[in-house]
């Protein structure tokens, strides 16, 4: 297959070079790297061309006038150089994958016609960017979470943007539609779930790749971490209420209907617990223990999947506490952004998030 890799960049100097060099060093280099150097400030363009090492298997394009963000650069690559691709493997710039990532992902197409995207598992470092701190291994947990279910049931509802596979000609398909000018939406502020909703609706498998991993930056703040997840969330339920109800969307609504179950259950353990100490009618009981001991031992079960795991990802899982934080945290961007969405307050998420991450 003809396989071309998609890179759009904005500002990301520090990590562009990583990623050209890991795609570089593929067992299987794609026939073509496109870095899309898109708006930026910094010297992203130079530093992916040292990277290239003037190979001339990568083309570094700069865009000054984009205003679509990401959709608006990987439309405007995709129509430039990938009309006579068959495989598309699209990476944000601070992604580094392992080198069997593309000649798996190539031999997962050929192997099944009926696949139209396959996600990679992806994770963060456990070395080095603060990679080991208790806010990285919570997202590291959540991810390894995020990737056994998607493997356990057999296809995701996100190609996730961080590093997936697609197939050419069902991007050609779907560009072919009204309401764009490219395979991504510049409608929905998350165009992979948008992308990928789509793809499984020309009747298409997405799924996550059981090999093939990439590794990429964490948030290393609450603040960029909220800022992320705002983006998320306030993107998937506007794109679910636009989509509606249907086979293609039931799973979805049924995790954000759990979400924001979850959401008031625990604010209401709350209400409750403090009224009745209040009240003077709270009473302690070893049997409170039990569901306490339960959420631990799952806790455990699931650390044991989380990649280059070490004795601190199992521990943290096992004292519960830093994972009740962080489920608090997703409450608050749950409620939030349902609360936010249904007020119909229009935010500039992707200014909003890139703020938050100090840029």
């Amino acid at each position: 297959m003809r396989v071309v890799a998609l890179v759009p960049a904005h500002n990301e100097r520090e990590h562009i070079g990583s990623t050209v060099r890991a795609l570089l060093a593929q067992e299987r280099v794609p026939d073509r790297i496109v870095v899309v150097a898109d708006n930026c400030t910094d010297d992203t363009p130079e530093q992916a061309r040292e990277a290239a090492a003037e190979n001339p298997a990568v083309v570094v394009a700069v865009l000054r006038d984009n205003v679509h963000r990401k959709s608006g650069a990987l439309n405007w690559a995709w129509r430039t150089y990938c009309q006579d691709a068959e495989l598309l493997v699209t990476l944000d710039a601070d992604t580094v994958l392992p080198p069997n990532a593309v000649g798996d992902w190539e031999r997962e197409f050929i192997e099944d016609p009926g696949l139209g995207g396959s996600s990679s598992k992806f994770t963060m470092p456990s070395h080095g960017g603060g990679g080991g701190s208790l806010l990285v291994r919570l997202q590291r947990a959540e991810f390894a979470r995020w990737t056994m279910t998607g493997l356990r049931r057999g296809w995701t509802s996100v190609l996730a943007g961080t590093g997936c596979a697609i197939r050419n000609s069902v991007l050609h398909h779907v560009a072919g539609r009204d309401d764009r000018s490219g395979p991504w939406s510049y409608e929905s502020q998350v165009e992979d779930f948008e992308l990928s909703y789509r793809i499984r609706g020309l009747g298409y498998t997405c799924r996550i790749s059981p090999s093939v991993r990439a590794y990429t930056d964490a948030m290393t703040s609450l603040r960029a971490l909220w800022g992320q997840r705002m983006k998320w969330q306030v993107g998937t339920v506007e794109d679910l209420l636009n989509f509606g109800c249907n086979r293609l969307t039931l799973v979805d609504w049924w995790q954000q209907f759990c979400g924001l179950a979850a959401a008031f259950v625990r604010f209401g353990w709350v209400l409750m617990t403090v009224s009745a100490a209040l009240l003077g009618i709270l009473h302690l009981s070893a049997v409170w223990l039990i569901p306490t001991a339960l959420f631990i031992a799952n806790d455990a079960r699931q650390s044991l999947h989380i990649p280059h795991r070490d004795k601190r990802d199992v521990l943290m899982a096992a004292v519960l506490v830093p994972q009740e934080i962080f489920a608090w945290l997703r409450a608050g961007w749950f409620l939030t952004a349902w609360w936010q969405v249904l007020r119909r307050q229009q935010k500039d998420r992707w200014a909003l998030q890139y703020q938050a991450e100090g840029g």
